[in-house]
């Protein structure tokens, strides 16, 4: 999976190197349109935000700032839902995750899909409450979960973590909203970054 940065050719190796990367992938696509009323970045930073206000553990908000880095890894534009693709972010976004981080933090980024699908079906009210944007998106990623499909996720071991990141993504999308700026999370992102 290739990496659009601007400085970094070569795999980080070390800690400060992979957070370099990650906040460079910030800085070069957070300005990208999130289908809502804020960009990639503002969304992210807010999803963050809202799993701190929860008192959710690290690995759970660091899940929220990175959960949609997929969309980062698409060449396809930030349009491409328009189109009727399902570009699969959440696939994507765990698989350039695990050379980064464990998998506490990996797991609930590659169920955050499956966790809208989960609540979409069983929780009353909830398909209500979704803005259009994420209305056609669940379209795009399969609609509500079977009760197969329910049973299936909430035998993973990740989902409370998912089921709780998926909550903050729901919030995050307010037009406006001051949080802290990515920098607030360098030392929490450097405590639980694997290095080589």
């Amino acid at each position: 999976m290739t990496v659009q940065t601007k400085s970094l050719g070569s795999r980080p190796q070390t800690r400060q190197e992979k957070l370099d990367l990650l906040k460079e992938m910030f800085d070069l696509h957070g300005s990208r349109t999130y289908a809502e009323e804020v960009s990639q970045l503002e969304h992210m930073l807010q999803c963050a935000y809202f799993a701190e206000r929860r008192r959710a553990p690290e690995h759970v908000v660091l899940a929220a700032l990175f959960h949609d880095v997929g969309h980062f890894l698409d060449e396809r534009g930030e349009f491409i839902a328009d189109e009727g693709i399902d570009t699969r972010h959440e696939r994507k976004a765990a698989a350039f995750l695990r050379g980064f981080f464990n998998r506490r933090i990996v797991g609930p980024v590659a169920l955050h899909v499956a966790a809208k699908r989960y609540l979409a079906a069983f929780e009353p009210g909830y398909l209500e409450r979704l803005s259009a944007a994420s209305l056609k998106s669940l379209h795009l990623q399969g609609g509500p979960f079977t009760p197969a499909q329910a049973a299936s996720f909430r035998n993973s071991p990740y989902f409370d973590d998912a089921i709780l990141l998926r909550y903050c993504d729901e919030e995050g999308k307010q037009a406006g909203l001051t949080v802290p700026p990515l920098d607030h999370y360098d030392a929490m992102v450097l405590r639980h970054l694997k290095e080589e």
